[in-house]
């Protein structure tokens, strides 16, 4: 029962990713679901120009972990694997 309700959980992480992706993609970026820890920490991949911007982090945090935090309270927060804090 546990798989099943994290598979859902899944799948609306990645929903909201692909509510989020058109903003991104319009700006030269892209970003790409990872994994769901066992915490529920989305852990994400900035592509394009999303991954070099030397915004990213703030695009990262104030846009797409708010987003996902508000659609899905459970999320703890969003990462990306491939940007330094």
């Amino acid at each position: 029962m546990e798989n099943d309700n994290r598979d859902e959980l899944v799948k609306k992480v990645n929903n909201v990713i692909d509510q989020i992706r058109p903003y991104l993609v319009a700006d030269g970026g892209d970003i790409e679901f990872v994994r769901l820890t066992d915490n529920n920490e989305v852990q994400v991949e900035l592509k394009g120009a999303c991954a070099t911007c030397s915004m990213s982090i703030m695009t990262l945090k104030q846009g797409v972990e708010q987003a996902m935090v508000k659609a899905l309270p459970e999320i703890k927060s969003v990462d990306a694997i491939n940007i330094a804090y």
